[in-house]
């Protein structure tokens, strides 16, 4: 018995097929979830431990900031005793009054507990000094991590747009190396029927061999920057991803107002500021202490004895109250007191100076990313214009080519040209977004 099969129906399982292809290969390529930078910065924030350090030093110097810490509450000790004693005693009266006394193995106890507090009433504002210094350590704990979080939201970014600058290279020695095979079929087909020289194929086909070399090499590098971005994400090395496939521009940044912002609320600038504020707080702080301070101090104590000797008193109880005032000034201490005060201004002079510095610095910094910025902005309008051309120069030199009116060099040298030039444009974009990331860093303004 013949099988005959119809032919709608080797339709239907070709389609079949082709269905289940396709389906195998879009999976295959949603496998690679998209990574956006929001969610490389949640996932940087969440998980580095720079950040992680960072907020464990707010919280110490939220700890800090407490009224007990700064000398507003009393210390209360309590002490308790417990002594035991063995004796032995052999004694003689004048007079034989009283007959000898022989004693050994004498077991005796005594039992001592009591409480001392000691509550610091004037202390020439020194407490009020140490809580306001306590706040402005505990503003600086925030600010420094707030430092940190911009700091790595920075270099997320920049590693992230670096990511998609690698890639862009990639495509790009794609469509090289597609130029080059199909250079490559063309002056094979023309050696074999015998239109075309040895020479042409062979150059062909070491273009070609130069062109997959510059691609492997930069999917290398693709692939070596994946695994540095998920070591920066704190995640497994090798997990796969995709990035978006546009290195997109804010609208144009203003030089003043970002001079403006960082004066104001640049993390840097703002710490060495709150770091001033400490240093004066620690002058005050020391000149209080050449202020007469005055304690509140009382005291309960209680004693009790037991005496296995046979003479005395057997067992007793005693307790003492006792309460007062203490006042305690330094009358001298060899000048010391008049020494760090004198280092403590010292101190504060010094933080004034690396404010100064650390501004002048700072709109330095902002000078020279800005002008890096605007050149590539420049650079951006040349280099596009040079890739439309370079790209119409390519569909020009490919079909001269194809009727024997270029020469090999002639498109290969084209070739190159249109490769560097989106190179060029994609190095361009790259530099002109590092640079808009460090300035709006620069200004305070990334969070």
């Amino acid at each position: 018995m013949l099988l005959t099969i119809r032919k709608p129906a080797i339709m239907k399982f070709f389609y079949l097929c082709l269905f289940v292809f396709f389906t195998f290969i879009e999976n295959s390529v949603s496998a690679q979830k998209l990574l956006s930078l929001e969610e490389s910065i949640q996932l940087g924030l969440q998980n580095h431990y720079s950040i992680q350090i960072s907020r464990k030093r707010e919280k110490q110097a939220l700890n800090d900031n407490t009224p007990g810490n700064a000398g507003f509450l009393p210390t209360i000790t309590g002490t308790l005793n417990k002594n035991y004693t063995i004796s032995g005693l052999d004694q003689e009266f004048f007079g034989g009054l009283r007959a000898p006394l022989v004693q050994s193995g004498v077991n005796s106890n005594s039992s001592n507990a009591g409480l001392v507090m000691a509550w610091t009433l004037y202390d020439g504002k020194g407490m009020f000094i140490l809580k306001d210094r306590f706040k402005e350590l505990q503003n600086l704990g925030a600010t420094q991590t707030e430092t940190a979080i911009e700091n790595l939201i920075s270099l997320i970014s920049s590693s992230y747009y670096d990511l998609i600058r690698q890639n862009l290279r990639v495509n790009n020695f794609k469509k090289g190396l597609e130029i080059s095979n199909d250079r490559l079929k063309l002056a094979k087909d023309r050696y074999e029927v015998g239109q075309g020289s040895k020479v042409d194929y062979y150059s062909a086909q070491v273009d070609y061999n130069e062109d997959k070399a510059l691609l492997i090499a930069q999917e290398q590098s693709y692939l070596n920057t994946k695994i540095s971005y998920n070591t920066l994400l704190v995640r497994n090395h090798h997990e796969d991803f995709m990035v978006d496939t546009k290195i997109d521009l804010l609208p144009k940044l203003n030089l003043p107002e970002l001079k403006e912002f960082a004066l104001k609320q640049n993390p840097t600038l703002i710490s060495a500021l709150l770091t001033k504020k400490i240093s004066d707080l620690e002058t005050k702080n020391i000149q209080s202490l050449q202020m007469p301070q005055i304690d509140l101090l009382a005291g309960y104590n209680l004693n009790q004895v037991n005496n296995g000797a046979g003479f005395g008193v057997q067992r007793g109880t005693s307790d003492v109250l006792n309460y007062g005032l203490r006042a305690t000034l330094n009358i001298f201490d060899g000048y010391n007191q008049k020494r760090r005060v004198q280092n403590a201004k010292i101190n504060a002079e010094i933080a004034q100076m690396q404010i100064d510095d650390l501004k002048n610095s700072l709109i330095a910094t902002l000078e020279r990313a800005f002008v890096t910025y605007e050149n590539a902005l420049n650079l951006i309008s040349l280099e596009t214009e040079n890739y439309a051309i370079a790209k119409q120069n390519i569909d020009i030199a490919f079909d001269r080519f194809k009727v024997g009116i270029a020469t090999s060099y002639e498109l290969r040298e084209v070739q190159r040209n249109a490769v560097s030039a989106e190179t060029r444009l994609i190095e361009t974009k790259f530099a002109a977004k590092s640079a808009e990331i460090e300035l709006i860093r620069l200004s305070g303004n990334l969070l």
